[in-house]
Order: structure tokens, then sequence, then C-alpha cells
């Protein structure tokens, strides 16, 4: 078994989160290759199921909070047309309750939909990286470039060859630093490593090029063979997805059909794309939709009008990316899309099952006793205030009357020892008469 760590992604935070998603895509793949069928295209397409099903309880909330809110919005909207022009502290504070106790009442909080997409947004971006990079984390993918790519690292040449950019336009998606790690590098591993980043990128005729250039006639039967065990052949096997190399962009498809009038290629190349922004409309349509309010609050009528405009957009946007990325990309999109949009029906109908206004009372309720336990945890904690500062007054004052004895003591033997009629004694009496006062 070789190692992939090299060819992984690296990041602090994503990099741990894409080498757990890594687990999960290659025993898909092992999986489909004891079934007979080791087909990225279709890895791919399960993996995304089994993510999105895995991160639907989250999206449940998330779809739920935007119920909620679209009871409680007319109820903040009140609160902030009482109080609008005043600015004064008293009245911001005032707001600030009154807009804490409907949040209470209705059981959310004004960051109840960012807690879940904190936690999605990691995930799915991870998820991307290890698509994006299939041999990092696919052992058996990674393992059939190997015979190729250590007999090519040792052809002269070979690493020139492969740093052209002309001869491979991945080359370009890599540190400005490629070409001199290359050859200061002497990492065995990490040169295999990078060959592979490249070549997996490559497109078919980027493969070709390579014996087509005439630099290494000896390596042309290890890339394609009639036995079909050449490493071309072997990649084209995994990554055929209903006729297409899911190595190779639409726009590469759409080029091939066009310079050889091969009109259901060029129709290959454009429904990829023309699925993503389908599919990707429809997740738009599907999803819980932000009304105006035509009573006027302006910044909610300009988020929701934004949000329609980004709904518009995001097809059109998913059409080009798609067109020029990877066909597995697009597959990616199109099933992210797909899964999306049979979970938005289910969670739909969940939804509209459940009863909101007595979701709402159960909230009121648990807020009024969260708010009664802690009036009570309060109002103990000045009871052990209280009790402390008089307990602390006791221990004063018996320290005043300790400190206050030996002074009676004293003035009380003075006046014993003194003689009557004495100077003494006409001073003592003078002194408690004042003392008496």
């Amino acid at each position: 078994m070789y190692s992939v760590i090299l060819t992984q992604y690296g990041g602090a935070i994503l990099g741990p989160i894409a080498k757990i998603l890594g687990y999960l895509m290659n025993g898909i793949f092992i999986a489909l290759d004891k079934i007979g069928i080791p087909n990225v295209g279709l890895a791919i397409i399960l993996f995304t199921i089994v993510i999105y099903l895995i991160l639907m309880p989250l999206t449940i909330k998330q779809q739920k909070f935007s119920k909620l809110s679209a009871k409680m919005n007319p109820e903040i909207q009140a609160i902030q047309e009482k109080y609008k022009g005043k600015k004064d502290n008293e009245s911001m504070m005032r707001m600030n309750e009154e807009t804490k106790a409907v949040y209470a009442k209705y059981g959310t909080s004004p960051t109840g939909s960012c807690v879940q997409l904190i936690i999605q947004m990691p995930i799915l971006f991870a998820l991307y990286r290890v698509i994006d990079n299939i041999p990092a984390y696919v052992t058996k993918v990674k393992d059939g470039f190997i015979p190729f790519v250590d007999k090519f690292i040792e052809v002269s040449g070979s690493k020139e060859f492969i740093q052209n950019k002309e001869n491979f336009a991945a080359v370009t998606r890599f540190s400005k630093q490629f070409a001199n790690d290359l050859f200061i590098n002497g990492d065995k591993e990490y040169i295999r490593n990078t060959f592979i980043d490249v070549l997996n990128k490559a497109t078919t005729s980027e493969w070709q090029n390579i014996f087509a250039s005439g630099n290494f006639p000896e390596l042309k039967d290890l890339i394609t063979n009639a036995s079909h065990t050449g490493a071309l052949d072997i990649f084209e096997k995994y990554n055929n997805f209903l006729g297409l190399n899911i190595a190779n962009s639409p726009s590469y498809y759409f080029k091939e059909g066009i310079s050889g009038h091969h009109f259901g290629l060029i129709i290959g190349a454009l429904l990829i794309p023309g699925l993503s922004a389908l599919t990707q409309w429809l997740n738009t349509k599907l999803m819980p939709q932000t009304e105006t309010n035509k009573g006027g609050n302006s910044q909610q009528d300009t988020m929701a009008a934004s949000m329609k405009s980004m709904n518009i957009m995001m097809p059109i946007m998913s059409m080009f990316f798609c067109f020029s990325l990877p066909v597995g990309m697009g597959i990616y999109w199109i099933a992210g899309a797909v899964v999306r949009s049979i979970q938005q029906v289910a969670i739909n109908k969940h939804l509209d099952s459940l009863d909101m206004d007595e979701i709402i009372e159960k909230n009121a309720d648990k807020a009024k006793a969260k708010t009664e336990k802690m009036k009570q945890m309060r109002e103990a904690s000045g009871l052990v205030s209280n009790a402390k500062l008089s307990t602390k007054a006791i221990v004063n004052n018996d320290d005043i009357d300790k400190n206050e004895a030996p002074v009676k003591e004293e003035s009380t033997a003075n006046n014993v020892s003194a003689k009557p009629g004495s100077l003494a004694a006409r001073a003592n009496l003078v002194k408690n008469f004042n003392e008496n006062k």
C-alpha cells in the first residue's frame, strides 16, 4: 500500500475533514470494485448522496428555523417600528429585551441558522477537495498510476516535459515553486505524487502528448496497449461515465466534436452544464422563499431581493463553471442538486405536517420556565450574598466589643485607683460626664 499523504489537501481545518471523507470515498470505490463496476463517476454520485444524508438533520433544523422566522418576523418588525428613531440607551435596552423575548418565545436565536451553516460549509468544501483529487484519497486509483509514473520519472527529460504548461495545462494549478521543487527535492515519493497530481488532471490528448512527442517511445505500451492494461486504458475505464471521460471538460469534448463533426459529442458536452444549471434552478425553486413585507421593512426587502437575484445567477454561474471544469465536478454538482431537491421535497412535507403553533407554544413554555429558573437562581444568589454580609457584620461587631472591653476595664481600673477628693478623682468625674453625654 503506497502512502498518499503528500497528494492530500493539507489545510489546518479542511485537511483533516477531507481525510475522513477520503476514507468514505475509498470505501465506496472498493465496494464498487468488488461488485465489478470500479467507476469514479458512480462513486462520486454515491459519495455525494451519503454526505447529504448525513447532513440532513442539520438541513431540517435550518429549514425549521426559516419556517419559525416567517411567523416571527412580523413581531420583530413591530418592535423595530415601535422604537424607530429612538437612539437613547433606555429605548435601545428595552428594544433589545423585547426582541430577545420574541426569539425566546419562538425558540430561536438571531444566529439560529448560522450554526448549521458553520458546520456544513467546511464539510462541503472538504468534499470538493476529495472529488478534485481522487488519487490522493482512493488508493486503487493511485495504485493504477504507480507502474507508469515510476518508469516515467526515470526517463531523461520527463520532468521538463511534465512541467511545460503547453503539454499539461494542469501544471498552472500548482505552486510557482513546482518546477524548482521537482529538481531540488530528492524525495522520490514527493516527485511521484506530483507527477500523479498532474496526470490525474490531464485530458486524453495530454496523455497522448507523452508518446506523440516522440521523446518517450519506450513508454507507449505503458500508456496504452491492445490488452487494455496501459495507464490511459485503466483510467479511461475508471473514469468512463456514460461514454465521457470525467477527467475531460465539456469544453474539451465540445472542441473535439466541432473539429471532428461528432454531433453526439457536442450534445454530450452541452448536456453536463445544461443539467447542472437546470438542477440548480429546480433546487432554488423548492427552497423556502423569503417573502417581501409590503408593510415595509426595507432591510429585509433588500435581503429578499438579493436572494432572488442570487437564485437566478447561481444556475447560470454553475453552467459556465461546469463547461470549463472536468466532467467529474459537473457530476458532483448535478448529483448534489438532485439530492438536495429530493431532500427538500421530503423536508417540506415533514415541516408542513408539523403544527407550528404547537411548537411555538412549547417553546414559549420552555422560555418561561427558563426565565423563572434564572430568576430563582438570582434570588438565591442574593440571599447567599446578604447572608454573607450579615455574618461579616456580626463578626465585625464582636471584634469591636472585644476591642472596647479592655478600655472600659482600664477606665474602671483608673476610677478605682484614684483617691476620693483627689485631683485624679475629679478628672475621672469630668471624663465620665463627657462620655455619658
